[in-house]
This record gives C-alpha cells, structure tokens and sequence, in this order.
C-alpha cells in the first residue's frame, strides 16, 4: 500500500476543488471544550454550575505546500535561462490564497465553504476560522514556491443531528423521582429540565418552603411544562 497524501477538499457551487499537500503533518491538534453558566440558589455557599452547550471541535494542523520543480540538468537550465525561460515551478501564493479565501464568504454559495481535511483515519468536516501562511522558499525573481500553512477550522454540527443525540428526557409528562443521598431539588431541575433554576417550580409542585428542606427517599414529583 502506498504513501497516503493528506488533502484538503474546498466546497464549490458544483463539486468541489481538491488540494493535496506534497508533505504530510507531523501532528495535529484536536481540542473540544464546552460552556457554562453559574447559577446563584439561596442558601448556598457557591453557585451551582450549569451546563449550557458543548463548544464545536478545532482542529489545528499545519500544512506544507511546495511548487518548486528544479531543472533537470544545469545545461538545460543554462539554455533555460538564455531563452527568458524558468524552470517549471509554479507561484505557491495562488495555493494559499485559495485555502484563505475559505475564510469569506462565496458570492455562489452566499456563506464561507465547508472545508474538508482528510488524511488516514481523519475526516474532518468544518469551517476554516484562521489562515497562517509562511512562505520559505523563492526562485531567483522572488516567485514563492514552498510554503507552511498553519490552519484551524471548527467543526459544523447540523440541528437535526443535535436534536437526535440531545441527552435530555422529554419534559412534558409528570414524573415523579425518589430523593437519593446528596441528591437537591437543583439537581433533579438540571437533569429533567437542563436548567437548575427550575427548583422554584418542583418546590412550588411539592409543596416545599425551604430548597434545603428534602431527605433521602423522599418521593418528588416532577411537572410537566
């Protein structure tokens, strides 16, 4: 089996434009995270921390793009360059203008392209947020031909597949749910609602004062909203 060539694959209007990279990473970078929000309750020393939403995943690799063909031989270059002629290298800037330019948006598509990084096992579907480009080699007229490009995109989750790995039970039938040991209205409001401010109304429901005032085994009963 052959030497496997990462790529990267633009979206067009129709089809797609494919970039190989004549020198594979050495490494790249995945980094996931997620957001929170603190919740005062009354009666408590801290806030309650409240998961909002997991962050899109990043992916951080650097690219090697390199145009520069040399001459076969120095007689051939030497007739080359009495004729006005260079070798066959190309201009690397029109490469990487075309992997910047996915960080605007396409007048066809009315958004920025979806921009795909493949090599190996990775499949990695996203937008590009930061293009970094160096440029590490010239010919003699000062035309760049070998180039480092630092990238980062950030993956797209459509809605429909959110909507179908949501973790939450569905809200809107009455439940009920016994009090275990460290167990606090907050907490069955986070996990039946997503929002642990709801204790107010699972207090309200049972008939409880004080947030504080629950013990294990105490049967709890969760509206529906």
């Amino acid at each position: 089996m052959g030497l496997t060539k990462a790529k990267l694959i633009i979206e067009k209007e129709t089809g797609s434009k494919t970039i190989d990279v004549l020198f594979n990473p050495s490494e790249y970078q995945l980094t996931d995270g997620a957001f929170y929000s603190e919740k005062k309750i009354p009666g408590l020393d801290g806030p309650i921390i409240q998961y909002i939403s997991g962050s899109a995943t990043e992916l951080s690799v650097n690219l090697f793009l390199d145009t520069y063909v040399p001459a076969s031989s120095s007689l051939i270059s030497s007739a080359a360059s009495l004729i006005g002629m260079g070798s066959q290298s190309t201009d690397v800037s029109e490469i990487t203008r075309e992997i910047a330019a996915a960080t605007s948006i396409d007048g066809s598509l009315h958004r920025p392209p979806m921009v795909t990084f493949q090599w190996g096992s990775l499949n990695f579907e996203g937008i590009v947020t930061k293009v970094n480009h160096t440029y590490t080699m010239f010919t003699e007229s000062g035309m760049p031909v070998r180039a480092k490009v630092n990238l980062t995109f950030k993956s797209v989750i459509s809605p429909s597949d959110e909507k179908r790995k949501s973790p939450f039970e569905s809200p809107d039938r009455t439940k009920y749910r016994t009090i275990r040991e460290g167990i606090q209205l907050w907490d069955l409001a986070y996990a039946e609602y997503g929002d642990p401010g709801m204790w107010k109304v699972i207090a309200r429901e049972n008939g409880i004062q004080n947030p504080l005032d629950v013990s294990p085994g105490q049967v709890i009963r969760l509206p529906a909203l």
